[in-house]
């Protein structure tokens, strides 16, 4: 069983374009994420200028969603994003490599004083023979 993990997706499409496309793009993406996972929460933030001009274009129609999914889901929907016009910009973010990697450092600080303690031990008795 695949881990379900977190997730929080932030995308920007092209606002030049006439709002029947990119409200169509919005829909489509939404209906993917809609599909592929749970506990979908979706917040339009609307129309925001660029804090800088991306291909000459100075605004964003921006999304953001968050939902529950399985760990392959979240890369195919990047891919997606990539391969699709008028996507501007898009972000994905995740709990769960955060909690994974504070995991694997308190593993890797319980392992280095666990070796401290064996060269200790090691130290100690040579000490006395």
């Amino acid at each position: 069983m695949e881990k379900i993990c977190s997730y929080e997706t932030l995308f920007a499409v092209n606002a030049t374009l006439p709002e029947e496309e990119y409200k169509a793009l919005v829909e489509k993406f939404v209906a993917l994420i809609s599909e592929n996972a749970s506990d979908v929460d979706v917040n339009e933030w609307g129309k925001r200028k660029f804090a800088y001009p991306i291909n000459y274009v100075n605004e964003g129609y921006y999304v953001l969603v968050n939902y529950k999914s399985n760990a392959a889901f979240p890369a195919e929907l990047d891919r997606v994003f990539g391969i699709t016009e008028g996507v501007m910009r898009f972000m994905t973010t995740t709990a769960c490599a955060k909690k994974a990697a504070a995991k694997s450092e308190e593993a890797a600080e319980a392992a280095a004083e666990e070796s401290v303690q064996v060269a200790e031990d090691a130290s100690a008795a040579e000490a006395e023979a």
